[in-house]
């Protein structure tokens, strides 16, 4: 008896805190959140919802991150996802396609097809989307560097379906600073790259009113090792970045605004996710009120996709990652989400196999069926901890603004190395953690199996390699070369100036160049991003 109280008093002095190392009480009372406000959802500042109604009416996007070897493969995953009930699209590319590179360049070799599909042309594209009528779902597309290439090469495809334009909804990722900062797969200079950017949200608000030319990107942020405080701060940051590029083209903040999105992640700080995402919706609102001075309340509104941590999973016990996505996803849902990726048991070691994409999707659905959260609006609201996490968390993401306003902005914080230094910094207190068993983590540093057994995985076949490499010497074979040299050469004279390019690389597109030879061009006018490496 004794040894137990003293257990419980070393453990009462032990100071507990969050993942972003905010300090928790042992219980929390109504004083703890004093200040609080009775809002409701649908109303400035946005905290409870964009939307008075929310799952009620509608509830979120459940889409599955898919994509991967050839056209054809992925076309048949995304029927299959839509069959079992899938309401969006969600479409990952390989390396190659990511950076600008053919299917058929030396540096492509050995990374054709592998996390995500390949994209070298038209006709790749066409196959991708055989069969699905593009005016009946939404697409969302990460891709960054090449985001323009690809985007001009689903409208040429739904072109060819008979859709328009201003009748394509989805997303194309194509926030470049976050690749600055975490994931790398940038092509050009950060300054040509944004030019690239206020290209696609100038010509989508006036050609393609219904999609969303960006979608800024706080998931890498966290998953290179940020903690969920950085996540917003930096993630709001860049967003300020894209819009003070776009205000200075001439647009107005209301014409373009409406059409921004956000990206974030969820982890398994249940309560602290779910504080950071009522959190980012209040910022948000007041950023683009009171800094831009955005009248519509559409301007103001934070529509945000999530995906639950691909971090977060790990390769021993993959059965538990079941549970960790099904955590994460109730999160996303509690906290407000539009919509939600949530991931596959096996991601820690494979592309997910058909079973495990459709357990995963199964789980949005049991959710949203079956749990009663859709009931009400912010079921969380009033809880004196989700509360005073929220204000928290606004109170912690206001000073790394300030903070970064005062270095001159994301990009200048970016070159100086800021956000990659605190990101980096934090990376490693959590591995620390792990590795000293102060944080755990089931079937990795506590209740391992002595005998782990590996699932059956999804093995990308070697052939789609050749196979690729023989459709993409077809399709140059065939091919009109004064056409597409003309293309090129017109796409070329207009990067040196100042005109939007949009229209001329859907030119390129229909004169049947590849993403390759686009990227190419682009990259002897703007140059080659080298990055300064810093330990």
């Amino acid at each position: 008896m004794a040894k137990t109280a003293e257990n419980a008093a070393t453990t009462s002095k032990k100071k507990i805190v969050t993942d972003s190392n905010i300090p928790v009480k042992r219980a929390y009372k109504k004083a703890d959140i004093k200040g609080l406000k009775d809002e409701d959802p649908g109303k400035y500042p946005f905290t409870r919802g964009l939307y008075p109604e929310m799952y009620r009416e509608r509830v979120w996007t459940m889409r599955q991150y898919s994509g991967f070897g050839s056209a054809d493969e992925t076309n048949k995953r995304f029927k299959f996802l839509l069959d079992k009930g899938q309401t969006g699209l969600s479409l990952a590319f390989d390396l190659p396609t990511q950076t600008g590179r053919d299917s058929d360049h030396p540096m492509s070799e050995g990374e054709v097809g592998r996390t995500g599909v390949a994209i070298s042309s038209i006709k790749d594209m066409m196959t991708c989307f055989e069969g699905i009528p593009l005016d009946k779902v939404s697409t969302s597309m990460t891709i960054n560097s090449t985001a323009s290439t690809l985007l001009s090469l689903y409208i040429t495809v739904a072109e060819s379906q008979g859709v328009k334009p201003d009748q394509l909804r989805g997303t194309t990722q194509n926030d470049i600073l976050k690749e600055y900062i975490a994931r790398n797969t940038y092509i050009y200079p950060p300054k040509p790259s944004m030019r690239l950017i206020g290209d696609m949200i100038e010509y989508c608000s006036k050609k393609v009113p219904q999609w969303y030319p960006v979608s800024i990107s706080g998931y890498h942020i966290r998953e290179a090792g940020s903690n969920a405080v950085q996540e917003l701060a930096f993630t709001f940051a860049d967003a300020i970045e894209y819009v003070e590029t776009c205000t200075a083209r001439g647009l107005k903040v209301d014409d373009f605004a409406p059409r921004l999105s956000f990206f974030f992640c969820c982890t398994m700080e249940f309560f602290e996710e779910i504080a950071k995402f009522r959190a980012a919706r209040r910022i948000y609102a007041k950023i683009m009120k009171e800094r831009f001075h955005a009248r519509s309340a559409k301007s103001q509104h934070l529509r945000f996709h999530v995906q639950t941590s691909g971090e977060s999973l790990t390769a021993q016990q993959v059965d538990n990652n079941i549970v960790r996505v099904a955590t994460e996803a109730m999160a996303a849902v509690l906290g407000g989400c539009q919509s939600l990726h949530t991931n596959s048991r096996d991601e820690a070691l494979a592309l997910p196999t058909e079973q495990s994409a459709k357990v995963a999707l199964r789980t949005q659905q049991i959710i949203a069926s079956e749990t009663g959260a859709i009931k009400t609006v912010d079921p969380m609201a009033g809880s004196y901890y989700v509360e005073q996490l929220t204000s928290e968390i606004e109170e912690q993401v206001w000073k790394y603004l300030k903070r970064i306003d005062k270095m001159g902005g994301a990009m200048a914080a970016i070159e100086k190395g800021y956000f990659q230094e605190e990101i980096r910094n934090n990376a490693y207190r959590l591995k620390r953690e792990i590795d000293e068993n102060s944080r755990v983590i089931v079937g990795v540093n506590k209740y391992q199996d002595a005998h782990d057994v590996e699932p059956a995985l999804n093995r990308i076949d070697p052939e789609i390699e050749k196979k690729q490499l023989a459709r993409l010497k077809e399709f140059k074979a065939g091919r009109d070369m004064a056409k597409v040299n003309a293309a090129l050469a017109t796409l070329q004279k207009n990067a040196e100036k100042d005109e939007n390019l949009m229209p001329h690389i859907i030119n390129c597109v229909k004169s049947y160049t590849t993403l390759g030879e686009i990227s190419d061009t682009l990259r002897g006018i703007f140059g080659r991003y080298e990055p300064k490496i810093s330990f």
